[in-house]
């Protein structure tokens, strides 16, 4: 059986989207037609009785715009500053869509210390448990706030691909500016060849990893190749789909040929906390 013929079989599943899929190109400000469709797209999800979490970027990217910067800050206090404004900015609209169609949307910030210390980590997969058991849609963020070491280690991709793993989901979809997994950047060699499903990742997978494109969005493809690993080795497959149209998710799960798919094999060898350095 192909692989995507079993993602409607799915029963939990993570979303992950970026902040360039989220704001406006050309302003920087939050696209709400575009928010609006994620959400309806999410919460149809959750009304076929599948569990979902959104972790969701966009926090300094809001805030920066807000408060008139024109280009991502580079200084600490100015991001976590950045941060805190726009994160309540962005649980705002999503809390006031989601409610229009009739679910509950509840805040979830982590920081690395959650997923080190054992009992942060076991507290963290009772709540998802709970809030899922209540059909709480969850949306999960770094919390750049307060946490020093998060912006510095930070990127959302393998924050969803950790939440995966706390959660035990057995999809998670990455959405961000890019199609797929290419053998190379597809923006500067014209050869690059898509690949459709990658059943092993290996050394030589991981020297495909470049950087981002995005002035918005801290994730290259690195990032996701690394949270490939953490969430396949876990059991759960992964998909990296374009988020330009947040409808891929109904084609997602209804096992079109779009993105690439990691397929997931549990490897009770693989250890989250040695990939994040502990």
């Amino acid at each position: 059986m192909n692989i995507r013929e079993n993602f409607k079989d799915k029963k939990r599943i993570v979303v992950k989207v970026g902040s360039s899929s989220l704001t406006h190109k050309e302003t920087g400000r939050l696209d709400l037609n575009k928010m609006e469709v994620l959400i309806r797209e999410l919460c149809d999800l959750r009304n076929q009785g599948k569990d979902v979490i959104l972790v969701s970027s966009g926090a300094i990217a809001v805030g920066r715009n807000l408060v008139g910067l024109k280009e991502r800050p580079n200084e600490l206090a100015v991001k976590q500053a950045c941060a805190a404004i726009g994160q309540c900015r962005l649980m705002m609209i999503y809390q006031k869509i989601f409610a229009e169609y009739n679910h509950i949307a509840a805040q979830v910030l982590m920081t690395k210390k959650t997923v080190i210390d054992e009992t942060s980590r076991k507290n963290a997969k009772n709540t998802f448990s709970e809030l899922m058991d209540m059909g709480v849609i969850p949306i999960v963020n770094e919390n750049d706030t307060v946490s020093t070491y998060e912006i510095q280690f930070g990127d959302n991709d393998t924050l969803s691909a950790i939440v995966s793993r706390i959660a035990e989901a057995d999809l998670l979809i990455l959405l961000s500016d890019i199609d797929g997994l290419f053998t190379d950047d597809p923006n500067k060699n014209p050869d690059a060849e898509f690949i459709d499903v990658v059943e092993r990742i290996d050394d030589e997978l991981m020297e495909m990893g470049k950087g981002s494109s995005s002035d918005v969005g801290t994730g290259g493809m690195s990032t996701k190749l690394n949270a490939a690993k953490i969430a396949t080795t876990a059991g759960a497959d992964m998909v990296i789909a374009n988020g330009e149209d947040f409808h891929v998710l109904h084609d997602i799960i209804a096992g079109k040929q779009v993105g690439t798919v990691f397929k997931g094999k549990f490897d009770g060898t693989f250890d989250t906390l040695e990939f994040l350095g502990e």
